[in-house]
């Protein structure tokens, strides 16, 4: 029997990446408010033309998470699936699609349905839906799955990088001289996933100064060498750099590189980088 995981859109990837007969990805989408226009996070989101609206927009956007009913309608067609959602501390998603399991399950109590928390957004669950995809393809069961899912999750860091602070400006959590300032001398912010949550960690000047601030989070928070993933909006030639200065202090690692959806590009801005590893 194929596994079937079903995420939010914050993974930043897309219905059937990875199928195989063995394994099955389906994707519920958030919407992103921005001005009097809602965008939805599916496959026909253009994110360049997402993030100029947003740009152009004076007030600060707005996001909503899935609702327990699409949670429940991806839940009614397989007999067993694994959710996965952007942690819970950053939206009410997982709330979302536990709502959708009590409801699917107390209708059908054959069902089997867990719930992933990945304790941070995009990379973090980009990684674990990639290991469940191999594990399945090994032939591990359902229960087995779930279970290093978890404890991958558990030891999963997550560290971000804004080149722009537009959203943190409309949304008065930065001064509008700040922003303009941080633009003006091409300032990035280094922040980090903090029990689910983000913090900032470090303002730096320069792209270069950024690389190697990432890579410092990653050795000083215990990188093992094994896997990272690397996600950035619009922004593939410093994703790119980031994915060599990585592999040339460890060339064993495995990294994976893509391109955001709209809901992490809506937080991480134009040129903001998502990095998760362990």
């Amino acid at each position: 029997m194929a596994l079937h995981v079903v995420a939010d859109s914050s993974c930043d990837m897309f219905d059937g990446d990875l199928a195989s007969e063995n394994f099955d990805l389906v994707t519920v989408p958030f919407s992103m408010r921005v001005g009097e226009v809602e965008y939805v996070d599916d496959a026909s989101l253009s994110v360049p033309a997402f993030l100029d609206a947003m740009e152009a927009c004076k007030e600060a956007g707005s996001s909503s998470c899935p609702s327990p009913h699409v949670w429940a309608q991806q839940f009614a067609r397989f007999k067993e699936s694994i959710a996965v959602t952007i942690s819970v501390g950053l939206s009410g998603s997982f709330g979302s699609a536990e709502v959708a399991r009590d409801m699917t399950c107390a209708e059908d109590p054959e069902k089997h349905i867990e719930l992933l928390d990945c304790r941070a957004t995009g990379t973090a669950a980009l990684l674990a839906i990639h290991n469940m995809a191999a594990w399945a393809n090994e032939g591990l069961p359902f229960d087995e799955i779930f279970a290093r899912a978890k404890a991958t999750v558990a030891e999963t860091k997550t560290v971000f990088a804004l080149s722009s602070f537009g959203n943190l400006v409309k949304n008065g959590r930065v001064s509008k001289f700040t922003g303009l300032l941080a633009k003006t001398l091409n300032m990035w912010g280094i922040g980090i996933e903090k029990d689910g949550t983000i913090a900032m960690k470090s303002k730096v000047k320069g792209s270069a100064r950024m690389l190697k601030g990432i890579v410092a989070d990653m050795e000083e928070r215990g990188f093992k060498g094994i896997e990272a993933a690397i996600t950035h909006v619009q922004n593939a030639q410093m994703a790119e750099a980031l994915r060599d200065m990585i592999l040339t202090k460890y060339p064993n690692a495995r990294v994976l590189l893509g391109p955001t959806r709209g809901l992490d590009s809506f937080y991480a801005e134009r040129g903001g980088l998502i990095v998760s590893y362990r």
